[in-house]
């Protein structure tokens, strides 16, 4: 049961699935919120501008048959005259052409689906296989497509019937009217049951919007072993992690060994821990440039005893720089006092091991302050 669990798309789309889609061109569409829009902006333009676009239509018909014995004269003059012609009726309609374009950009924009994905022009073979698509026909999609179908024609033919009823003594009317006033008062009619069609659809867009955007997510769900799949790709793989640090961590004991021959003494427990100090000329303070515990204490002594670093055994001043001292970072000032002692006697013994004479004594009792002492291992 657990295991069917975690197969079943149960668990709501990440950012990052969310993000993916996208790049894809994936993203939620309404083809009802396209069309409604269109519709109403055209029904919405013609009522408001009706009037002035048939005085206006009228007045360009009228230029254009009065047409004048020169230009039948001159046929040249007719493509003129018709340019004339086309680019005023163009103007005419400019601004019903233009809230119709504005109005087809739109849609994507009430969804938050406007984006630019270059891999949505990649072709996909898949999708003229025929089985997929005899498939799609049947799918539960095209079930609701057709429900939705069903219910515009029922919704605008109940419309349109209610609307005959309602004007039809209107309608009847029109053949008693005079020319010019009959087309008018047809003209009003016909936009305004075109306004009311349109609206109606407004019912199928409110109730196709939230189905698509539905539709959408529960399609990008993911399942658990997804989740945690994701999870694991955006943090790190542990094991991965794990590797890396573990190879980090080798990397980092080579060179803190590289830097032990170069140290000017290694201050010991002398068996638990040790801490290779150096110290040049410019430097602040000395630097810590290795420094372990157990076997690696070991191998940080006899590399240093391979290579002629000064040893010295003062336990409480390694364990408080081991406790204290970061790796390749200059020591506490509160042990500079200790330290300065123990590096005058490594110069002393530099001296003795050039010049001779008596052997130094090692520094004892060192001025290591208890509080940066930790309990002896």
């Amino acid at each position: 049961m657990a295991e069917d669990s975690d197969l079943e798309r149960t668990e709501e789309p990440t950012g990052r699935r969310l993000s993916q889609a996208r790049e894809k061109g994936q993203v939620p569409h309404s083809r009802e919120l396209g069309s409604f829009l269109v519709l109403i902006v055209a029904a919405s333009g013609l009522w408001m501008m009706g009037g002035w676009f048939v005085e206006r239509s009228m007045a360009i018909a009228r230029k254009g048959f009065a047409i004048e014995p020169q230009t039948l004269r001159e046929p040249a003059q007719m493509l003129v005259r018709l340019s004339d012609l086309s680019t005023d009726t163009a103007l005419v309609f400019a601004p019903l052409f233009g809230l119709l374009l504005l109005a087809a950009i739109l849609p994507p924009f009430f969804l938050n689906a406007w984006v630019f994905a270059p891999k949505a022009f990649v072709p996909d073979l898949s999708r003229i296989n025929p089985l997929a698509g005899f498939g799609r026909m049947f799918s539960w999609n095209s079930l609701m497509e057709l429900a939705k179908a069903a219910l515009k024609a029922l919704l605008v033919g109940g419309v349109g019937a209610l609307l005959l009823w309602r004007e039809h003594d209107e309608i009847l009317g029109l053949l008693a009217q005079p020319l010019e006033n009959g087309l008018a008062h047809a003209g009003h009619l016909i936009v305004y049951s075109f306004l009311l069609l349109v609206a109606a659809l407004a019912l199928v867009v409110a109730a196709d919007v939230p189905f698509q955007l539905w539709q959408y997510f529960d399609k990008l769900k993911m399942t658990k072993e997804e989740v945690k799949q994701e999870m694991k790709e955006m943090e790190g793989d542990p094991q991965v992690k794990g590797r890396i640090r573990s190879l980090q961590m080798q990397a980092a004991k080579k060179r803190m060994m590289a830097a032990v021959p170069k140290a000017d003494v290694i201050v010991t427990n002398p068996t638990h821990f040790a801490v290779a100090l150096s110290y040049k000329a410019g430097m602040v303070a000395p630097k810590v440039v290795a420094k372990g515990m157990g076997e690696v204490a070991r191998k940080i002594k006899e590399l240093g005893a391979e290579h002629g670093v000064p040893l010295l055994e003062a336990p409480p001043l390694a364990r408080a720089l081991y406790r204290h001292a970061g790796l390749d970072a200059e020591i506490p000032s509160a042990l500079y006092t200790a330290v300065a002692e123990v590096l005058a006697y490594v110069y002393q013994l530099a001296n003795w091991r050039s010049g001779g004479g008596a052997y130094p004594n090692p520094p004892k009792d060192l001025p290591v302050p208890p509080e940066l002492v930790p309990e002896a291992a």
